[in-house]
């Protein structure tokens, strides 16, 4: 389906002033316009307020029978024609020629030119001829590297641009015959080349394959012939014994065929290819990768082939990345990158679009109300020339870039209008006698001949035969100039100015809220998106004004998502997003139409708003707009009226307007828990806490966690990037800590939270800088541990407690709120914290001064190194602070050395320090393989200790009592002789040898 508006693409027109009837003409760069006629080729600069200025103008060899401008290289290709011979010929440095009578070069592709010509090269025009062993039918040169192909009956013929050095300051271009692709079974007449894509056109087919090179491949390609039984006959089912029967008297039709991607392989057009290039590093190997094969069927109902009947306008459209600046910032880098690549082909009434890269698939279909002569397609258009009218169809080309340039381009942060949509014809001018087109940057060139008597190619009329073998083609010869004709240059108005008009044009739909408000200003939005594709083409003005009519036309289309109830309401959201309009400006341009007297909220604006209140967008609404929001949302959705309250753009919103409207849900239908904490947090907003108490009162505190999990934003938010507690949080902190630390270990269970957001939560809240730990984020850790969370890295949050316990220790310094869980409750809950060793209780039983805070906090570290997970070794840096002179280090010490297993330190340490707890130490640590340490290290160190004397002689005395009973089970009478002192008392150890003696005969 094509839609139709009258809009006015088509600016100013200008005549060209040519002296002869223009039998060929092309364009290209910035400003070059190329017009053949006769023996001669007339150049225009086509720029500035005088559009058409001749340049120059040079002699051809004959008649120009085509014409081809690569902008790569800056020359002009042409075929031409003299006495029945043609020849193909590059026009180089023609910018030079100042007269018609300057002398020019002339000389063969690849000819060595030797530096003391330097300076002729220079600055004079070149004509560079390239034979050929096949007479050429038609030319394309590639947009990207200048490279020229050449269609002959049988092949196609790549020369690679490349710069011939003549000094180390000049160059001169030149041709390379690199590749020749060799075709059977179709003849083309037109063909086009870009970056290694190649497309060529016979009469009813159409053909695209790609050249790539081969990495593997360490040999040039050679021409292989083709075995003798065509793949062409075996894939049509018709024998050689059929094709034998072509005479006049038979019509063999084909049927219409459509093969894409490697299927393309079986439409039986033979190619291959065979390398011609020298060798050296830049050649390339190629192989094929074919893409499209298209076979149209002609109408044969009379059982005769109309010259009408035929396909035209091939044209192989690239897209390029966006141009970036160099490094002086006034040029924009040449280097383009292709992002996408469209194949346009047409028959008389229609026109095929095609997307080429990466997969190939039919974009749009054009049918045209009149009989097509000839189209040209651009990045934003499709311009169609008939015999009398100019027509303008719109493109998507932009909108499939756009999706290979970003494939999730269709989120709720992007939009792009779809590649499927309707096309339209903007615009159908009328041109009396268009004969021929040609179109470079914003220019049309237009040919037209107002006499309509025109003398027609003559063809051989009546039948023949409609298969590959039958086809000829036939350059056109030029008619005899005459009367009446004109070469126009017509300009293509702004893309800015047009998008204004459709803008413009789209208010006449908007009252009647159809689609075609969404679809014309879709074609707007393209428009400008596809100006915007290759920013090398425009100024620092141009694309600024580009970019505000870019937002302004994503604004538009948010504002009809959001007002139309269509199935892509949502859509309003990502356009919104893309236009840069702040949400109040959002509902300011939001109309509020009326339903049997009641306000009627479409649902792409109650999406739009409802996200973007999720999105916690740093935008604060007026309590005008935040309380439109509110009765919004209660008429529409009022199950996330709870929700939306809960969010920092409401923050302004009138607390006894929300609580009237709260008061009014039917909570049956969704969860009572979240309206009654909005309703408490609106309570605490108003100053009434005995509203707020009851509310909170009247369900259990794990069901209120549940609901906190429901809208962590009753709890915590963010503004600027930074987390603020709500006046909800900062109550919950002096009233219920428990519950508070509870609902927060509850949001990260449930991923609603991150485990830096939580400490972050806690510091602020609490008022603390980044360096100081609050009590409650402390509970925080504990409760992480004992719930277990499966992201927290364990040895992590050991770090994180331990450290917080040893700098109070070390600083004397007790928590600034009671901890919700003591040292018993952790170690009863919690299998990370440990059962503390006896001997650690008779080690600190002699600190009466601690109070109760300090002592909780050594327990707890106590108790983590006794646990099973804790990782000894990485504490051991951070206890320099704890000083071992205190009970609290002593005690922390020697329990990380009893866990590393060095004993005998431990054994001096705390003989020295506290030997009362030597005894108990020994029975809980030394046993088993450590046994030996009570006669190998103990009994020594006391009997040593002893003898010194000193104020802790009677607790040396009674612990070597328990020492000798222990070593006198463990040993054997000789073993125990062998470990006693030999300056002892006798009487002394002499109960112990006897019970050493008896031991064997009692057991």
């Amino acid at each position: 389906m094509v839609q139709l508006y009258n809009l006015h693409p088509f600016g100013s027109q200008q005549v060209v002033p040519c002296k002869l009837e223009p039998e060929r003409f092309c364009g290209g760069g910035r400003d070059a316009l190329f017009v053949a006629a006769g023996c001669k080729v007339e150049a225009f600069a086509v720029a500035g307020q005088e559009l058409c200025q001749p340049r120059c103008a040079f002699s051809t060899l004959g008649r120009v029978l085509c014409l081809a401008y690569s902008e790569a290289g800056d020359y002009l290709a042409a075929i031409e024609e003299k006495n029945k011979a043609t020849f193909l010929r590059a026009y180089v440095n023609w910018r030079s020629k100042r007269t018609e009578n300057c002398r020019v070069c002339i000389r063969m592709v690849g000819h060595k030119v030797e530096a003391p010509f330097s300076d002729t090269f220079r600055d004079q025009m070149s004509i560079i001829e390239m034979p050929l062993s096949e007479a050429p039918l038609c030319i394309s040169c590639c947009p990207m590297k200048g490279d020229l192909l050449v269609g002959c009956t049988n092949k196609l013929v790549l020369f690679s641009l490349k710069y011939q050095l003549i000094s180390e300051e000049f160059s001169i271009l030149d041709f390379e015959r690199s590749l020749i692709i060799h075709i059977d079974n179709i003849i083309p007449v037109e063909i086009s080349f870009c970056v290694g894509y190649v497309a060529l056109m016979s009469e009813l087919e159409v053909l695209i394959v790609k050249l790539e090179s081969d990495p593997k491949s360490g040999e040039s390609v050679n021409y292989q012939p083709p075995k003798t039984n065509n793949p062409m006959k075996q894939t049509e089912g018709i024998s050689n014994e059929a094709l034998q029967l072509e005479s006049d008297d038979f019509v063999i039709c084909q049927k219409p065929v459509e093969l894409l991607g490697e299927k393309s392989s079986q439409s039986g057009i033979s190619v291959t290819l065979e390398s011609t290039g020298l060798a050296d590093k830049t050649i390339k190997y190629y192989h094929i990768q074919h893409l499209l094969y298209k076979r149209f069927a002609p109408d044969i109902s009379s059982l005769v082939l109309s010259d009408d009947i035929r396909l035209h306008s091939l044209q192989l459209l690239p897209i390029y990345q966006t141009g970036s600046p160099t490094s002086d910032g006034k040029k924009l880098s040449q280097e383009k990158e292709l992002l996408s690549l469209f194949c346009f082909f047409s028959l008389p009434h229609v026109g095929y679009l095609y997307m080429v890269v990466k997969s190939v698939e039919l974009m749009s279909v054009y049918q045209y109300p009149e009989k097509s002569q000839q189209a040209v397609l651009t990045p934003q258009f499709l311009h169609v020339i008939t015999s009398n009218n100019l027509q303008c169809f719109t493109v998507r080309c932009s909108a499939a870039a756009a999706r290979e340039e970003d494939p999730y381009v269709d989120t709720t942060l992007k939009a792009c209008p779809p590649v499927t949509m309707d096309v339209c014809a903007l615009r159908i001018q009328l041109f009396i006698g268009l004969k021929a087109m040609c179109h470079f940057k914003n220019h049309l060139i237009l040919l037209t001949k107002a006499d309509p008597e025109a003398i027609p190619e003559t063809r051989e009329p009546s039948k023949r035969l409609l298969s590959r073998k039958g086809t000829t083609v036939k350059l056109k010869t030029p008619p005899v100039a005459e009367a009446g004709w004109n070469l126009y240059v017509v300009d293509t108005i702004s893309p800015v100015q047009l998008y204004r008009e459709m803008v413009d044009y789209s208010n006449t739909y908007k009252t009647a809220r159809t689609q075609s408000c969404i679809h014309l200003l879709s074609e707007a939005h393209l428009l400008v998106r596809a100006a915007l594709m290759d920013a090398s083409q425009l100024e620092p003005g141009e694309k600024a004004e580009l970019l505000e009519a870019f937002k302004e036309s994503c604004g538009h289309l948010g504002d009809c998502y959001s007002r139309l109830d269509t199935q892509h309401s949502h859509l309003a959201l990502p356009y919104y997003k893309m236009s840069g309009l702040s949400m109040a400006e959002v509902l300011t341009r939001a109309d509020w139409p009326l339903e049997a007297g009641l306000q009627k909220y479409e649902r792409g604006l109650i999406f739009y708003i409802n996200h973007s209140l999720y999105e916690n967008l740093d935008e604060e609404l007026s309590e005008e707009l935040a309380a439109k929001v509110v009765q919004m949302f209660h008429e529409a959705e009022p199950r996330q009226l709870p929700h939306v309250l809960c969010s920092p753009s409401m923050k302004n919103i009138n607390p006894v307007t929300a609580m009237s409207y709260l008061s009014k849900l039917d909570t049956s239908g969704f969860s009572s828990i979240l309206v009654t904490l909005t309703k408490a947090a609106m309570a605490l907003k108003m100053g009434d806490l005995d509203m707020h108490r009851n509310e909170m009162q009247s369900y259990p505190e794990m069901k209120l966690v549940c609901g906190f999990i429901l809208e962590p934003r009753l709890l915590i938010q963010q503004r600027r990037g930074q987390i603020v507690p709500t006046e909800l949080a900062v109550h919950l902190k002096d009233i219920q800590p428990g519950l508070l630390v509870a609902s927060v270990l509850g949001l990260q269970k449930n991923n609603k939270i991150g485990i830096e957001e939580a400490d972050s939560f806690f510091k602020v809240l609490c008022g603390k800088d980044k360096d100081t730990i609050p009590q409650l984020l402390v509970d925080l850790w504990e409760a992480q541990l004992v719930a277990g969370l499966p992201d927290v890295v364990l040895q992590e949050l050991f770090f994180k407690l331990t450290s917080q316990y040893i700098w109070r220790l070390s600083k004397m310094q007790p928590p600034d709120t009671t901890p919700l869980r003591t040292s018993e409750d952790l170690i009863n809950a919690c299998s990370h914290y440990g059962l503390i060793y006896p001997w650690v209780n008779v080690l600190i039983s002699s600190d009466f001064l601690a109070d109760k805070s300090y002592t909780e906090d050594l327990s707890k570290l106590q108790s983590l190194i006794c646990g099973p997970s804790f990782d000894i070794a990485s504490i051991i840096p951070f206890l320099e602070p704890l000083s071992e002179d205190t009970v609290a280090g002593l005690s922390v010490r020697v329990l990380c050395r009893t866990r590393l297993k060095e004993y005998e330190q431990c054994i001096d340490t705390l003989l020295e320090r506290c030997p009362e707890a030597i005894i108990p130490y020994a029975n809980h640590e030394l046993k088993e393989e450590n046994r030996t340490l009570w006669w190998k290290k103990l009994l020594p160190e006391l009997c040593h200790r002893i003898k010194c004397g000193g104020e802790k002689g009677q607790l040396y005395l009674s612990s070597l009592k328990e020492t000798l009973s222990v070593v006198a089970v463990e040993l054997e009478l000789r073993d125990f002789l062998n470990v006693l002192p030999e300056d002892g008392t006798a009487a002394f150890f002499l109960p112990y040898l006897l019970y050493c003696s008896r031991k064997k005969s009692l057991t």
